[in-house]
């Protein structure tokens, strides 16, 4: 695997695929700089061996070229947050584009527009990423949020730099980080799955069912097995027609000697809304007109005890609706475990969207050993899935 360690790029001219496709305001300020600051170490890295950058990106999804989705608008604060003058060009492709690049110094960064402007970029097309290549003497992607997209600049651009590419320091974080939780993990090995549906994590669950000793099953995905092995469940959320995957999980979990906990008393409400009335209940007999939010008191012990024996933590989900005040303890007490468990030598890795949420609203973010920044690329991963970004640098 060829990381930014196997270059000098002293005089070289680095195109950088990046994920700046951060939040904006209504008055296009960036209001989380957090994937810029990702970029940060590479950037930094080229720069001090004497080398220059060429940052792409996109920025949303624009039809054509939309003045809001301009990436003209991040530049300031990607200034702020590296420390260096960034200068910005127009466009993305094109004679004047090439001539930025040509003239850009040791040291300096030439941010590119939108990528997205041009359809050419989606759809993968090589006459697009051949363009791009000329801008740069070595391709480094360090875009993992992007790295499930044979986009022409996270994919096809590869193939014109042959051994001139690599990965990014964020982008190898992010391998060897899934690598530790599927592969090399020292045992015992835990995965945290929570969230509203199982149908959105059966293949996740498939795929990690031979690489884990335990699984800890929370969120709205609780009540589709408790339902299925004859609990009642309320008003909670259900995906009737996913019973006999969620039986068919226990099974093959059992057979694989993998231990599901389940939770075994739930914060029911009646009604989804903070100020709802609530009470404490037993998971399998939750009365009529009530819903499962947040995990009870017997269950955080159970989920406490399981994640402080743990060597090795994926936690991807939270245990309740956190977005509510009166049901985010659950989450809130599973992250308190996680950062003891790591706090005592144990490797954690946050990711997907609403468990990076909940760690960044919690504030676990340095109290956890890694938290993902690609959703989709994460959750694919863990599939099992190589990942077209990924796969283009090891060819």
């Amino acid at each position: 695997m060829k990381t930014l360690n196997d270059f000098n790029f002293e005089n070289k001219k680095a195109l950088i695929r990046v994920d700046f496709n951060v939040p904006l305001n209504e008055n296009f300020e960036v209001t989380d700089a957090t994937r810029i600051m990702s970029a940060k170490p590479t950037i930094i890295k080229i720069l001090e061996d004497g080398g220059s950058c060429i940052l792409m990106s996109h920025l949303g999804r624009p039809k054509g070229f939309q003045e809001e989705f301009s990436l003209k608008h991040i530049a300031s604060k990607v200034e702020d947050v590296l420390g260096v003058e960034v200068k910005f060009a127009k466009d993305c492709i094109g004679e004047e584009v090439e001539a930025a690049a040509a003239n850009l110094q040791p040291g300096q960064i030439l941010l590119l527009e939108n990528l997205r402007y041009y359809k050419e970029e989606t759809a993968g097309d090589v006459g697009f990423a051949e363009k791009l290549s000329k801008l740069g003497d070595i391709y480094v992607n360090d875009a993992f949020g992007t790295a499930h997209r044979a986009h022409a600049s996270t994919t096809i651009v590869a193939q014109f730099f042959q051994d001139k590419k690599c990965f990014g320091n964020l982008l190898a974080q992010e391998i060897e980080s899934i690598k530790k939780v599927m592969e090399t993990g020292e045992k015992p090995v835990l995965a945290v799955l929570g969230g509203a549906k199982v149908s959105s994590k059966i293949t996740i669950i498939e795929n990690i069912l031979d690489k884990v000793d335990h699984l800890i099953i929370g969120g709205g995905m609780t009540f589709t097995f408790i339902k299925a092995q004859g609990g009642k469940i309320g008003d909670s959320i259900c995906e009737d027609d996913k019973m006999d995957l969620a039986l068919d999980i226990l099974n093959q979990a059992k057979a694989k000697n993998v231990q599901i906990h389940l939770p075994v008393d739930v914060i029911a409400a009646n009604a989804f809304s903070n100020d709802a009335e609530t009470q404490i209940v037993d998971v399998t007999t939750i009365p009529d007109g009530w819903q499962g939010l947040d995990a009870g008191p017997k269950s955080k012990e159970i989920f406490h005890n399981v994640v402080t024996q743990s060597k090795t933590i994926l936690w991807n989900g939270p245990l309740g609706v956190f977005e509510m005040e009166s049901f985010a303890n659950g989450t809130i007490e599973l992250g308190n475990s996680i950062a003891e468990a790591t706090k005592n030598g144990a490797f954690s890795l946050v990711g997907g969207g609403d468990s990076v949420a909940a760690v960044k609203q919690f504030g676990f973010q340095d109290k956890v050993s890694y938290v993902s920044t690609g959703g989709g690329a994460m959750l694919e991963s863990l599939e099992g899935k190589t990942l077209p970004g990924i796969a283009a640098i090891l060819e």
